[in-house]
């Protein structure tokens, strides 16, 4: 039986942290672990040998642990969410999820279809129904599997009260702009993040501003 706890031990960071950008990870057992992402509070490894995997939060976040592990909980028995298995003060062990971000889908081409857009709104529908508020969700959360279906991830603000239209744009986005054909299918890591960076900064509200009346259609 995997001693999970043990394994979050071998885990080190980078003590310096700057809240714009991604933690660093200094040191981690390689030989049972493989690093797969980090983001600005924690790192996910893959466990090896295994389907699961290992969320650890930079002990200056490690609070966020708890919460993500009450929502993660709510939303038990939902498909389109990765199934929890175990939790620490500052680590979550859930479903390893095969697939490609839609993010990445966009930088490599892969062809993003109206099913996958509909499944994320059954997806953040369900969560809703659940007494939750989806919120933060953005490409890089929302992972297309080989057989077609999304899991969404980082959940970790599903509870703030807090209205947040970021997926409700990213839907206008697809239906008003991506589904047309003179729009390009595959851009650049660059201008996704910049388009990311002036849509945060408010330089994109013209574009979305009529989604209230024409969200979808």
């Amino acid at each position: 039986m995997i001693q999970f706890h043990k394994l979050v031990d071998t885990i080190l960071f980078e003590k310096e942290i700057k809240l714009t950008k991604e933690i660093k990870v200094e040191a981690y057992d390689e030989a049972s672990l493989k690093h797969i992402a980090s983001g600005r509070s924690a790192a996910v490894f893959l466990i090896k040998g295994t389907n699961l995997a290992l969320k650890v939060f930079h002990p200056y976040f490690a609070s966020i642990a708890k919460i993500e592990t009450d929502i993660y909980r709510q939303l038990k028995g939902v498909p389109s969410y990765p199934n929890l298995y175990e939790a620490g003060q500052n680590y979550l062990v859930i479903d390893y999820i095969d697939g490609t971000t839609l993010f990445d889908c966009l930088i490599e081409g892969i062809s993003i279809k109206e099913e996958t857009i509909y499944q994320v709104e059954n997806a953040l529908q369900s969560a809703k129904e659940r007494g939750l508020n989806p919120s933060d969700i953005h490409l890089k959360n929302i992972i297309l599997t080989p057989e077609g279906s999304i899991k969404l991830i980082d959940v970790a603000r599903f509870q703030q009260e807090k209205e947040c239209h970021q997926w409700r744009d990213l839907a206008f986005a697809f239906h008003h702009f991506y589904k047309q054909d003179l729009f390009p299918k595959k851009l650049s890591g660059k201008v996704l993040n910049l388009i990311s960076y002036m849509y945060k900064r408010n330089l994109l509200q013209s574009l979305t501003k009529d989604r209230k009346n024409n969200p979808v259609a």
